[in-house]
């Protein structure tokens, strides 16, 4: 039983969540995966947290999009301490502007490799991993 929980500790997926959506979509183009844009407040907006720990974090998840996702996320933090630079708050809202325009939290959008909208997910979706992986999957099995 230790084992097998270190093993799951030393091999587990490290996802990588860029915040460069144009380096995303030109990744997306090469490799034709999907994008996945989370927009969040992440030191303020609860249902922000929630999403991220309960579904975003979830072995699932991870497992699904390390193989079959480009991530992208688009934070809008309040607090000083998480403050972003002046570069990266003009590609977030850059990026809001295109495909999150009212401002919601959080907001979700997969898109594929031309920036297209496939789906978008308004708010914490009440769903549970396995049903958030499975709407991704029957979009990105749609698209083949």
């Amino acid at each position: 039983m230790i084992r097998l929980l270190l093993f799951n500790v030393l091999f587990a997926v490290q996802l990588i969540w860029s915040a460069d959506f144009n380096e995303s979509r030109k990744q997306a183009q090469e490799t034709h995966k999907l994008i996945l844009v989370n927009f969040s407040g992440s030191d303020w907006c609860g249902p922000c947290i929630r999403l991220r720990k309960e579904i975003l974090e979830s072995g699932e998840f991870e497992s699904y999009a390390q193989k079959k996702l480009i991530l992208v996320r688009a934070d809008f933090p309040r607090q000083k301490k998480n403050q972003l630079s002046k570069e990266q708050e003009r590609k977030n809202e850059a990026l809001a502007d295109m495909y999150n325009p009212e401002g919601k939290f959080p907001y979700t959008v997969l898109v594929d490799e031309n920036g297209k909208v496939l789906k978008h997910w308004d708010g914490f979706p009440d769903l549970s991993p396995e049903q958030f992986v499975s709407q991704i999957k029957l979009v990105d099995d749609a698209r083949q």
